[in-house]
């Protein structure tokens, strides 16, 4: 049963994956989301058959059935990335013990609006607000229910919002963007704890400058290029939510 329990969770991710693909490209195109998908490149609605997560990649060999064209690797990435969070949050959860339905859930709502943050941003260099505020505001209840006090997300939320909005003010926007700070509050008020706050800014600002000089050394990007900032807050926020307190108590454990 628990291995059934596994196979379902990991395709139900899956299935979410797709479900963040198809709402990435509607919020490019600004479409709705009602209706069939249809081939970015030739306009065909794409069939139920045509349109399985991960498997119609596979079986069509990366290609649409009608026009040939290639079909983004976007598309099966961040279905398995998905798939495999989906998978990890439920086994970090069974893991410590009793099963947590509500924060499961709270977690996973986390993961698939990172996912949406760091592809968006990724490829368009954007965060929107159309994502982060409905966001905030339902990550923000489903803690409040979870139980996480309104004085550790009070704290949480004013860092979070703060940081940002300081080098906004001190740069003019040339260092960040307004979307950055929007995040900056979903961080706090998804996290909930000051403690898990920064430790995501920490990382993400570390992995991001790793990433930077790297890329500056082999020259794939110069010292004033822009760089999409949500995809580093993004992978922060997602390491401090799986593994935080467990970071933050092997630190504390060195002194």
């Amino acid at each position: 049963m628990f291995y059934l329990n596994l196979i379902f969770v990991f395709i139900f991710g899956l299935v979410v994956g797709s479900f963040l693909n198809c709402l990435i490209w509607r919020l490019r195109t600004e479409e709705g989301l009602s209706g069939r998908s249809r081939c970015p490149l030739c306009g065909r609605k794409i069939s139920w058959y045509d349109n399985l997560p991960l498997l119609s990649f596979l079986f069509l060999k990366g290609r649409c059935r009608h026009c040939g064209g290639r079909i983004s690797w976007q598309y099966p990435a961040v279905e398995l990335a998905t798939g495999s969070l989906f998978l990890l949050v439920f086994y970090l959860n069974i893991a410590g013990g009793e099963m947590d339905y509500l924060g499961l859930v709270r977690n996973w709502f986390v993961v698939a609006v990172l996912m949406v943050v760091f592809v968006y941003d990724l490829r368009f260099y954007l965060i929107l607000d159309k994502v982060m505020i409905p966001s905030i505001l339902a990550v923000l209840v489903l803690n409040i229910f979870w139980g996480v006090g309104w004085q550790d997300l009070l704290v949480s939320a004013i860092i979070g919002i703060g940081f940002f909005l300081i080098q906004f003010l001190v740069s003019r926007g040339r260092w960040i963007g307004g979307g950055d700070i929007r995040l900056g509050l979903f961080m706090g008020v998804a996290l909930g704890y000051w403690d898990l706050l920064i430790l995501a800014i920490f990382l993400a600002y570390f992995i991001g400058s790793l990433i930077g000089i790297f890329l500056i050394i082999f020259s794939k990007k110069k010292w004033d290029s822009q760089v999409p900032l949500g995809v580093f807050l993004a992978t922060g926020t997602l390491l401090a939510l799986l593994w935080g307190p467990f970071l933050i108590d092997w630190y504390l454990g060195l002194f």
